[in-house]
């Protein structure tokens, strides 16, 4: 799955000469928290999020006026505290490379860009939706984790073993394990009874961490 399949678009922008003031008055009305920023030639040379623009902001603690923090906030506009350094997908990104840069830089979303035109935005909030189809989390069935040895063929054993009790795999994923040779495996199942299920994979697993049944959301 690529980034272009779940990115949102068309994507909310603003000019860098707007003030901060009218920039997160915007955001509360679109209910987003960040906004690339467009310069006059349609390139994007920054972003600015919610929590810059309330950093920008004065204190509730402030001995000025309203009319002279109306006054400042007038005079400061975005491209004072946009950050310019803009971490930036292409629209054939695979989504797990998304959330690994998002992770490892510590931002909450990524513009998508086709060549030099800004085409969408991925947030995570989006792989958080992602997240929870990938493991059924809204659809009812038994929901089983596994451990078991990272040997080949281990996965196809524990499918069999669902599909002779005639059972419809939702969703499966896995994770690393307590070790190197292990690895957790998580896999949501309709069609059977959790005991039947248990008895099934038990011979082929380490252990079985958990098996609950699960409501749709």
């Amino acid at each position: 799955m690529f980034v272009g399949e779940r990115m949102r678009h068309p994507v909310i922008t603003i000019k860098p000469d707007m003030p901060i003031q009218d920039a997160l008055n915007l955001m509360h009305e679109e209910h987003v928290r960040r906004l690339p920023v467009i310069n006059s030639h349609g390139e994007m040379v920054g972003i600015v999020t919610e929590k810059d623009l309330l950093n920008a902001s004065p204190s509730d603690a402030t001995t000025l006026s309203v009319w002279e923090i109306s006054y400042l906030l007038s005079k400061v506009t975005v491209d004072r505290i946009m950050n310019r350094e803009v971490v930036t997908v292409t629209e054939d990104t695979p989504l797990e490379e998304a959330a690994r840069l998002m992770a490892d830089s510590k931002i909450g979303s990524l513009p998508v860009m086709r060549g030099k035109d800004l085409v969408g935005i991925i947030t995570e909030t989006d792989l958080f939706k992602l997240f929870l189809e990938l493991l059924g989390a809204r659809e009812p069935g038994i929901r089983m984790t596994v451990q078991v040895r990272d040997t080949p063929g281990v996965l196809h054993q524990l499918t069999g073993a669902i599909q002779e009790l005639k059972g419809n795999i939702i969703a499966l994923g896995s994770i690393s394990g307590d070790s190197a040779e292990d690895r957790r495996v998580t896999i949501k199942v309709s069609g059977v009874d959790p005991e039947v299920l248990r008895k099934a994979v038990e011979p082929l697993v380490e252990q079985v961490i958990d098996i609950r049944k699960t409501v749709a959301f």
